[in-house]
């Protein structure tokens, strides 16, 4: 279907931050596959991971379990030792592990004497997801437009406003979702007190507070999960992308309390948390986990945010803010953020657009300044062409 916008170019092959395209030429990957390719492309480790295992077992299906760093039951213990969570529901997508987290919401409600609460607060500008479901949650005019009507049970309010929070609360809540950084919406940053607050009101009200970080957990902002930086902890969280690398894999993570109602039968994925997904996994969390290795990605993330504010000082009328968290930035833009776009891969650097008219940098978490030097030079010269 002709459902994306492609630029004419293919890439086939990639190493590091970089991808080749099929006449040979180099693209400094900031994109990292809006933010997946969390360990760059070909990463040796996973490699060795996903072949190794291809030769073994790729598909068993949730009705058995799976051996060694094929099973779920290793990577869920891993994924609960790392975080706030006690269980985890593995996915093959963010929308899937988001999906399954509305319902752990619901459910626990349901189950704790409260049916009549079924409704989730969620915020202007959110993005979680294409199914009918995420794009209710959402509500942007570009995601739900001629798809209504819309589902209901979702209540949206203003990002950062916890007043508006407070008084979108009817005895019909269930539970508050929000993104810590939106980066669909633009690279919103919520402060830390926003999200203490939410976690305030959440306790106050007997609500759950349900995180998406399925672009900003896997060590995006230079924490595994960027809620780690204000010091609060989810009741459930929806994780994908950089958790499988590239491979795609997703995760609903919930607190024992919060998934008292997901017993036997009450879901369930054909395959979600399928054997070459789980290898994958477990090697990512090898690499991310790996001691100063989140240290490393802080301190680059503070180097290119650094010289990026330096960019918009010296080309205030192409650039004129710098957004983010660790290594999910955005540059504001004067021009369409498309056209910024088009030129920077003309140049050699591939970016994403986001809302807002922001061009968003996701660079794989293993870039060194070397890397941080040619994007800021591609960077650079773009801006110039465009003030010409």
């Amino acid at each position: 279907m002709p459902t994306y916008s492609r630029p004419d170019i293919e890439f086939e092959r990639g190493e590091g931050a970089y991808l080749y395209d099929t006449a040979g030429r180099r693209f400094l990957d900031f994109a990292s596959g809006v933010a997946v390719n969390a360990l760059g492309h070909a990463h040796p480790h996973l490699v060795k991971a996903l072949t190794e295992q291809a030769q073994k077992v790729w598909h068993i299906s949730n009705l058995f379990k799976a051996a060694g760093t094929a099973g779920q039951y290793g990577l869920a213990q891993r994924l609960v030792d790392a975080t706030f969570a006690d269980t985890v529901f593995f996915t093959n997508s963010g929308v899937e592990a988001w999906e399954c987290a509305v319902k752990v919401c619901r459910k626990y409600q349901y189950e704790t004497g409260h049916p009549e609460r079924w409704r989730v607060i969620t915020f202007e500008q959110a993005f979680h997801g294409r199914s009918t479901s995420a794009i209710s949650a959402a509500q942007q005019e570009k995601l739900v437009k001629g798809f209504g009507p819309l589902v209901p049970g979702y209540d949206l309010v203003a990002f950062g406003n916890l007043n508006e929070v407070r008084a979108a609360i009817t005895p019909e809540t269930a539970a508050i979702c929000v993104e810590p950084v939106q980066g669909e919406g633009g690279i919103r940053v919520g402060s830390e007190d926003f999200l203490r607050g939410l976690r305030a009101v959440c306790d106050e009200y007997g609500l759950l507070l349900m995180l998406d970080e399925i672009q900003t957990g896997m060590g995006r902002t230079g924490k595994l999960f960027a809620h780690e930086w204000a010091g609060v902890a989810p009741d459930v969280m929806a994780v994908a992308k950089g958790i499988g690398g590239g491979f795609p894999l997703g995760a609903c993570l919930a607190s024992e309390k919060a998934a008292v109602g997901m017993t036997a039968g009450t879901h369930g994925s054909t395959y979600g948390g399928n054997p070459l997904a789980m290898a994958v996994g477990n090697a990512v969390l090898d690499v991310v986990l790996a001691p100063g290795f989140l240290d490393g990605v802080e301190r680059i993330a503070g180097v290119l945010q650094h010289r990026m504010e330096d960019l918009v000082r010296t080309h205030g009328s192409v650039f004129t803010e710098v957004r983010g968290k660790g290594l999910l930035l955005g540059l504001k833009s004067v021009p369409t953020n498309t056209t910024v776009i088009e030129r920077l891969r003309a140049n050699g650097l591939l970016s994403v657009a986001a809302g807002d008219n922001v061009v968003r940098l996701l660079p794989p978490l293993v870039i060194g300044e070397a890397e941080v030097d040619e994007a800021i030079g591609i960077l650079d010269r773009t801006a110039r062409e465009l003030a010409s």
